[in-house]
């Protein structure tokens, strides 16, 4: 029993001492910036390229560590495990989260996103992408139409930070 009331008494001290938490727990350290939730590690907006760089950055790489601001087209409607941000020109670029760590809210279509992790070159196989038009709520004969595999870039985000 006293073992117990020690654990709960310290675990009153620590919720206490805490800082302001964001949607996910993560401490929003900076109060001018309110608004901004962070997602898996912490990350900085610092250096980030945009969305629109991105592809040129990747030319002739298959694979580079690299922190770049873009908007999310589309968030993963089953439970926000994979988002699609634009690169503008009509490209999309498709998100995951390092193992599985950490999900978006499934409303932040249209918001901002800093993203922090590796950008690499992949083959969307014809079952992933029916997966994912699934996942995003399209029709049934939408995701039957879907017949070849795409070779594009595909991120994975250690950390995420939606404005």
């Amino acid at each position: 029993m006293k073992r117990i009331i020690l654990i709960l008494s310290c675990a009153a001290v620590l919720a206490s001492c805490g800082s302001k938490k964001g949607p996910e727990g993560k401490t929003d350290q900076d109060t001018t910036k309110s608004s901004y939730q962070y997602f898996g590690d912490t990350i900085t907006e610092d250096n980030a390229i945009q969305s629109t760089e991105l592809l040129g950055f990747m030319e002739n790489k298959d694979s580079a560590e690299v922190k770049f601001s873009a908007t999310i087209a589309e968030v993963c409607q089953k439970k926000g495990c994979w988002m699609d941000v634009d690169l503008g020109g009509g490209k999309l670029l498709t998100v995951r989260f390092r193992d599985y760590g950490f999900f978006m809210p499934k409303d932040a279509a249209g918001k901002t996103a800093v993203m922090d992790g590796q950008c690499y070159k992949t083959i969307e196989t014809v079952d992933w992408l029916k997966h994912k038009a699934k996942d995003a709520g399209k029709p049934q004969s939408y995701i039957d139409s879907i017949t070849v595999a795409d070779t594009t870039y595909e991120f994975m985000a250690n950390g995420v930070i939606i404005k």
